[in-house]
C-alpha cells in the first residue's frame, strides 16, 4: 500500500504518534498509560512509516538495532529495581527525588525509570518483529 496519499501522510502521522507515545509514557503511574502502551504506540508509528517507505529508511531513522534498544530498556528497568536495594529497602520499592530544574521542583522516581525501561523493551522487540516481517514481505 504505497499510495501517494499514504506516503505523504505517513511522516506526519508517525511523528504525531511518537509524540503521543511519549505523552502516554510520562503520564504513567498517575493516570492510565505507562511504558507498555507507550511502547506499543511508538512501534506502531514505525510500522506505519515502514509500510509507507520500506524498511531501510526506518532503520536509518532509529539509528540503533531495535533489539539493542530492547536490551537497553531491560537494563534500565533492572537498574530501577537495584536502586532500591542500595537504599536499604526491598527490591522494586519506589524511591523519589525532587530536584530543582529551571526553578521548578520536579518529582523523579524509580517507577518512572522502570516505565522508561518497559517502553524501550516493548518498542525494541515489536519494532524488530515488524521490521523483520516487512523485510520478508518485500522479498
Amino acid at each position: 500500500m504505497r499510495t501517494l496519499i499514504f506516503r505523504t501522510v505517513a511522516p506526519y502521522l508517525s511523528s504525531l504518534m511518537l509524540l503521543f507515545s511519549i505523552f502516554v509514557l510520562l503520564r504513567g503511574h498517575n493516570e492510565p498509560g505507562g511504558g507498555f502502551i507507550g511502547g506499543l504506540i511508538a512501534a506502531s508509528a514505525l510500522a506505519i512509516y515502514g509500510i509507507a517507505y520500506g524498511v531501510s529508511p526506518v532503520r536509518r531513522a532509529i539509528r540503533f538495532h531495535p533489539m539493542a534498544l530492547s536490551g537497553f530498556g531491560l537494563f534500565i528497568a533492572a537498574i530501577a529495581g537495584v536502586l532500591s536495594i542500595f537504599a536499604g529497602v526491598p527490591f522494586m520499592t519506589g524511591l523519589w527525588v525532587y530536584p530543582v530544574i529551571f526553578g521548578e521542583v520536579v518529582a523523579l522516581s524509580t517507577p518512572l525509570l522502570f516505565d522508561i525501561g518497559v517502553y524501550f523493551v516493548v518498542f525494541g522487540s515489536l519494532a524488530s518483529t515488524a521490521l523483520a516481517l516487512e523485510e520478508r514481505e518485500r522479498d
